[in-house]
Formats: structure tokens, C-alpha cells, sequence
């Protein structure tokens, strides 16, 4: 007996953020699929990786959304990390086989004066079980293969790691970080520093440049809505840039800007700005100002700038 054909999904132009608080055991692509099989969009896309076995904010683009998912990828992070003080792993984290086991002897104090040695500008050398890519193929394939492979350390900054609670060897941090660092790695690192070993206990994403998880769903919540509650639920494309500063342009002078034009516009060089028409929320696009001249960096469509006017 033939099983019943897939019914097909007619696909639509959607665009916007969505914030989502990505559930534990899932990768980001996953999740990604089934929010934009929820929302039946056409294009969709994610604003950097969250291990399957990390939670937390996860702002999806969608359509017009997607020219500007760079800038969440660029941007700094929040995270609430948990580290098991003790524990070493060969992935880093509890999904790896144990390494080690210490006894993890610190104090709360000498906590506090290794972890501040983490803050500000440090050396990461990325682990072996990441996606970073070593002559085209992701390091975690080399790892599992039993490979090892030389990586060279980049320079990330911490601004922020404070101790939220510590108890029974599980230290729990707030981090505020850089784009391009590796949690686990800073775990490893704070426990090879305090002399037991550490690794990641378990990891929530809190922030992405302007955005929070407090602003986020989940996706049985988002599941359980209409489609038209989905949509409501879109956040338009420059809440990714919302901590840029902005700039207006008159009617003419918007239009042209959005031919790819450069302006020229009385306002101090700047290297980001939101750039909107006439009309209340009428976003154009990002460029940046030097020596006076407008120059668009990424443009929406004339059609998408009616679409979201329209969506308001």
C-alpha cells in the first residue's frame, strides 16, 4: 500500500526577526526549520549556532530580515554559563567522555580572583570540537576521527563574568562577551587556572546585541498559536540594528538612496546608521557616513519597504 503523499506547503514572503529560546537537544538548523515551517516563509535563516546542548536566544531572520543577520552575528553575546568544577571532558562539556576527575578544593574567593583574570582582552585557542572549518571540513569531523589539529588562538573579549552561584563544584556565571568566544573553552581554561579541571555544565544564551531572551519564545508556544499570532510575533528587520544610531531621509532623497546612491547629509561620519524614509518606521537599510556622504551598505527592496509598512 502507498503511503499518502506530503501535503505541500505553500510557502510565503514573510519578513522579520523572530526570538527564539531555542530548547535543549536541538540543533540551531532544526530549530530554525521549524519555526519557518511554522510561519510557511520563503526564506529564512539563523544569526549564528547554538549547540544542540545549549539553550536560549536564538533570533531568527526571515525574508528582508536575512540582509542583516551579519550584524547579529558580529554582535556581543550574553550567556549564563554553568561549569563543573572537577570534571574534564574530551568535548569540553557533558557531552563528552570524562577525562578526570578532582576534587575541586576552591573557595568562593579564590574563585573570584582566577575568574578575574578572564576579563578583558585574552587568547582562545578554539577546541577540537567546534564547526570551524580546517581545509573545508569542520574540526569536530577531524575530533571524532581521532585527528588532531593545530589551531591557532584569537583574541576575544571578555567584558563581564560574574559569579552567580557556586555550589557542590557547579559554578554558574554571567558572561558578557565578544562574538567569536568559546564558553567552553573559557570553562576549561578557569578550571586548568584553579588546578581541578572544569567543563560546561550546561549553557543558556541570555543576549545578542540589543536583544534578550526575556523578549523570546519557545517553539511549542509558537506551535500553539495561529498563524496570524506567529506573524504578530516578528520583530521588523532593524531590531537587529536598534542600538545604531539612525538617520532620516525626505522623500527624493530616500528614493534615490535606495537606487544604491550615494547622499550627501549634514551628520558626523559614522561607521553603522539605521537609514528610514519619510514616513514613521519606513526602514531603508544600513550604511555608513564618511566625509559627509550617505553610503548604502545593505538595501531593501522598494517592494519589501511597502511590505513591512504595511505589516505596521
Amino acid at each position: 500500500m502507498n503511503a499518502p503523499a506530503r501535503q505541500r506547503i505553500q510557502r510565503r514572503a514573510v519578513h522579520g526577526v523572530l526570538l527564539l529560546d531555542k530548547p535543549l537537544g536541538l540543533s540551531s538548523n532544526d530549530a530554525l526549520q521549524k519555526a519557518k515551517w511554522l510561519l510557511r516563509a520563503e526564506k529564512a535563516g539563523h544569526t549564528g549556532t547554538l549547540d544542540p546542548l545549549a539553550t536560549g536566544l536564538l533570533p531568527l531572520c526571515f525574508g528582508a530580515g536575512t540582509k542583516f543577520s551579519q550584524v547579529s552575528l558580529d554582535a556581543d553575546k550574553g550567556y549564563l554559563a554553568t561549569l563543573q568544577l572537577g570534571i574534564t571532558t574530551t568535548t569540553g562539556d557533558a557531552e563528552g567522555e570524562v577525562l578526570e576527575r578532582r576534587e575541586p578544593n576552591a573557595t568562593r574567593a579564590q574563585i573570584e580572583v582566577i575568574v578575574a583574570r578572564f576579563i578583558g582582552e585574552i587568547e582562545q585557542v578554539p577546541p577540537m570540537y567546534s564547526a570551524l572549518k580546517h581545509e573545508g571540513r569542520p574540526l569536530y569531523e577531524y575530533a571524532r576521527a581521532g585527528i588532531h589539529i593545530e589551531r591557532p588562538s584569537r583574541r576575544v573579549t571578555i567584558h563581564r563574568a560574574d559569579i552567580v552561584a557556586f555550589e557542590n563544584g557547579l559554578l554558574t556565571l554571567d558572561v558578557a562577551c565578544s562574538k567569536g568566544t568559546y564558553i567552553r573553552t573559557l570553562a576549561e581554561d578557569i578550571g586548568r587556572a584553579l588546578g581541578c579541571g572544569a567543563s560546561l555544565a550546561a549553557l543558556r544564551r541570555t543576549k545578542s546585541g540589543p536583544l534578550t531572551v526575556e523578549q523570546a519564545i519557545s517553539l511549542d508556544a509558537l506551535a500553539a498559536m495561529s498563524e496570524q499570532e506567529r506573524e504578530a510575533l516578528l520583530h521588523p528587520p532593524d531590531s537587529l540594528l536598534a542600538d545604531w544610531p539612525s538617520l532620516s531621509l525626505d522623500g527624493e532623497e530616500a528614493a534615490r538612496f535606495l537606487t544604491g546612491l550615494r547622499r550627501r547629509v549634514q551628520a558626523q561620519d559614522a561607521i553603522n546608521v539605521r537609514v528610514y524614509g519619510p514616513q514613521p518606521k519606513a526602514f531603508l537599510g544600513s550604511a555608513h557616513i564618511q566625509s559627509g556622504e550617505l553610503i548604502a551598505d545593505r538595501l531593501l527592496s522598494p517592494q519589501e519597504v511597502d511590505s513591512l509598512l504595511g505589516a505596521v
